[in-house]
């Protein structure tokens, strides 16, 4: 009992003296060494592990907000904004300070998952076949539902079984060759971009 009595004696003297309150009390100044205990004084940002930083565009908005990416080992350690930016100047809202997070979620789906038609189960498949499917797959719809001409003979020659819906991101440049390709090419009527929703 004594020597557990005694181990806690040591530990309150241990935190008191390490505590900044009775140093800044004690008249010392707070912006100074009297503000910094013992853990303090060993902490270390986690930016100077980095070994690389790159540079990135927040992916949740049409904004464009440019974000620096800190890694160690190819492994991002911490997204900030970047101030050299005229858009974003160095900050980020809420959703953009958290891609960190997002990026490293265990939650997050980082390959192809398919489910067939009618099964229960999710299978993994290279993303190789996933681009080839979609490729014959909008082929296929469109050629299932092209109109060249209506009724009266007019010519349209377009198809209503596929659509595209833009991601927020897309500049203005992008948007302009989808419309090109998928409304041009295609002959798709549904076009829209979700920076507008």
């Amino acid at each position: 009992m004594k020597k557990l009595r005694r181990t806690l004696t040591e530990r309150i003297a241990g935190f008191a003296k390490d505590w900044s309150l009775p140093r800044q009390l004690a008249g010392q100044s707070p912006y100074a060494e009297a503000a910094q205990s013992t853990l303090s004084k060993n902490l270390r940002p986690r930016l100077e592990e980095a070994d690389t930083v790159g540079t990135s565009i927040c992916p949740f908005c049409a904004v464009g907000c440019a974000q620096l990416v800190y890694a160690k080992n190819g492994r991002p350690l911490h997204i900030e904004g970047d101030p050299r930016s005229p858009v974003n100047q160095g900050t980020l809202c809420p959703k953009g300070a958290s891609t960190l997070g997002v990026l490293l979620s265990p939650q997050r789906i980082n390959k192809v998952l398919y489910r067939a038609p009618h099964a229960t189960e999710w299978d993994e498949r290279p993303l190789d076949w996933a681009m080839e499917r979609i490729a014959q797959l909008t082929k296929q719809t469109r050629d299932d539902t092209f109109v060249e001409r209506l009724p009266d003979g007019r010519t349209v020659n377009h198809t209503l079984g596929i659509g595209s819906l833009g991601g927020a991101t897309l500049d203005n440049e992008e948007n302009y060759l989808i419309k090109k390709l998928f409304g041009g090419g295609l002959g798709m009527l549904t076009i829209e971009n979700q920076a507008r929703i």
